[in-house]
């Protein structure tokens, strides 16, 4: 695909008009989008990695580069402090303003943020240069980044592809704000520029609960001094009791759909916010209710489009290490009872302690979303390690939400889920012997994968998948089968939900149940509805 595919429509708001934080919004901020420089003198457009046609790039470096912006505070920013956040920088980034070197940062998926006094800015022309590094180092998340993209790997990106905004604050300001829900009590946590942490508490009678189909939101102001942000929290309670999922005291079957974030003209970045809403609602119109957001952290937007439509999400935590395709694909799908000792894998002490930082973010960043019901730590044995620890210390960082730790195989000892991935046909026959020997509630994670070449809304010539269909009527019916035979008979003996694969397209993977570009639905959507009518307790 050579060409932008979004079909933007007139009231779509752009990334430069989008605040980027709902979770925490203030009045005074500023974006930095739009056009930046290389150091040689070409352009580019921000939030858009430059492997992106939506970039505009005519400059396409190679693994280390520098980039630089020039501008001038904007009259609202008249606060003590001037906050840059950088909401994602893949892979590497120093920050240097006006000649004065900011820090480091080395997560190419986690926001970073550096304070300055206004002072030394205001009045006078600024200059922000970042020098980027992508090397796709495996010692650091990557998700399905490749250099040498193909078959379920992807387009490798570099340098922004996330927003990069000002906001001014008071001397003394909120640095962020965490809630906390349980029957008619809310906390706020409220994190402070000195260090410390206030907690207030307030009672809200006959709290309205939030669900699928009445996602209610309390908006609220909080305050520190001088200063005010906006802020949004919901009561809803997520818990497993008798193999099944419940969501405020009523169980809930998860219908899922593998969601990559994945975008033909931004790869990483859609070319409005909006497409991201657009997608969960493309997805709920079809009768499915949950999302698994796999190995990609999303920007905020992304996840208040989910908590304001009802969209449950069960998010990936971001691998690293390095991948076997014999090992961590072709050995746990033929044999998947072989022993396995994850404490003798990824090993890399630094590959490890990596790991464990983003996931701690992460699950920082999303807990305040309450469409945010769990959380994979690992997907098929890629970058796993000490699962059963790395379980624990998921489940005491946040005791809220459900915890798969090994989705797909090499599973541990401590999960809340059974959780399988079955594609072939001597995968799907195992279905009854894992649903008759399972302790524990099972989750089809992954299945499906049925491809379906659209012609004209194909990225190129290859096609990956998992089996195929010629046209629209045989993809359906052999979806609806797949949930005929390996969920329908399940969800009174122990299945507690599925994940399809998956929602869209991907490059060379044409298993989506609409083309890379969203413009094609491929299934029957009237007999899709139908057959998720049923796909419920």
């Amino acid at each position: 695909m050579n060409q932008l595919y979004t079909e933007l429509l007139p009231d779509d708001p752009t990334w430069d008009e989008t605040y980027p934080r709902p979770q925490m919004v203030r009045d005074n901020w500023q974006s930095l989008n739009g056009t930046w420089e290389f150091e040689n003198g070409a352009t580019f457009t921000v939030p858009f990695c430059n492997e992106s046609i939506l970039s505009d790039s005519l400059f396409k470096p190679f693994a280390g580069y520098t980039v630089m912006k020039k501008f001038y505070l904007q009259d609202n920013l008249k606060d003590d402090v001037i906050l840059f956040h950088f909401d994602a920088i893949d892979e590497f980034a120093e920050v240097i303003i006006n000649g004065k070197y900011l820090g480091y940062h080395d997560n190419g998926y986690l926001p970073f943020t550096y304070a300055i006094p206004r002072e030394e800015l205001a009045g006078k022309e600024i200059e922000l240069r970042l020098n980027t590094a992508d090397m796709t180092d495996l010692k650091f998340p990557y998700g399905k980044q490749r250099k040498n993209r193909g078959g379920m790997w992807y387009t490798a990106i570099s340098g922004i592809w996330q927003s990069i905004w000002l906001e001014s604050v008071p001397k003394d300001y909120i640095v962020k704000v965490r809630t906390k829900t349980e029957n008619d009590q809310v906390q706020i946590h409220k994190y402070l520029s000195d260090g410390t942490v206030e907690v207030e508490e307030k009672q809200i009678k006959d709290p309205h609960l939030w669900t699928m189909d009445d996602p209610y939101l309390y908006y609220d102001t909080v305050t520190y001094k001088e200063d005010k942000v906006k802020i949004y929290y919901a009561f809803r309670k997520v818990e497993m009791r008798d193999k099944k999922v419940f969501l405020n005291d009523s169980p809930v079957f998860l219908n899922g759909v593998l969601d990559q974030g994945y975008f033909p003209d931004g790869i990483f970045t859609p070319a409005t916010p909006k497409e991201y809403e657009r997608d969960i609602l493309r997805i709920k119109d079809l009768g499915f209710n949950m999302l698994r957001k796999h190995l990609k952290l999303e920007p905020d937007v992304f996840y208040y489009y989910c908590d304001l439509h009802g969209m449950l999400v069960m998010q990936d935590m971001i691998n690293n290490g390095t991948y076997s395709f014999l090992w961590d694909s072709v050995i746990p799908a033929v044999f998947p009872n072989i022993p396995h000792d994850d404490s003798n894998q990824h090993t890399d002490p630094e590959t490890r302690e990596n790991y464990i930082e983003s996931m701690k973010a992460i699950l920082d960043l999303l807990s305040n979303h309450p469409s945010v019901i769990g959380y994979t730590l690992f997907n098929e044995g890629w970058g796993q390690f000490t699962s059963d620890r790395i379980y624990e210390m998921a489940k005491e960082i946040d005791p809220t939400r459900l915890i798969d730790s090994t989705s797909g195989w090499y599973a541990g000892k401590k999960s809340d889920f059974n959780s399988q991935h079955l594609y072939y046909p001597f995968q799907k026959k195992r279905m009854p012997k894992i649903m008759s020997n399972s302790s524990l509630p099972v989750l089809l994670s992954e299945f499906g994968g049925i491809s379906r070449k659209v012609e004209g809304h194909t990225y190129g010539d290859k096609e990956y998948g998992y089996s195929k269909a010629a046209d629209e009527k045989e993809l359906t019916d052999k979806i609806i089968q797949e949930y005929s035979e390996m969920v329908l008979p399940y969800l009174d003996k122990g299945l507690c939900g599925c994940v399809y694969t998956q929602l869209y397209d991907i490059e060379d993977e044409i298993n989506g149940l609409f083309t890379y570009d969203r413009i094609i639905c491929k299934v029957d959507a009237d007999r899709i509805r139908e057959m998720n009518q049923k796909v419920r307790y």
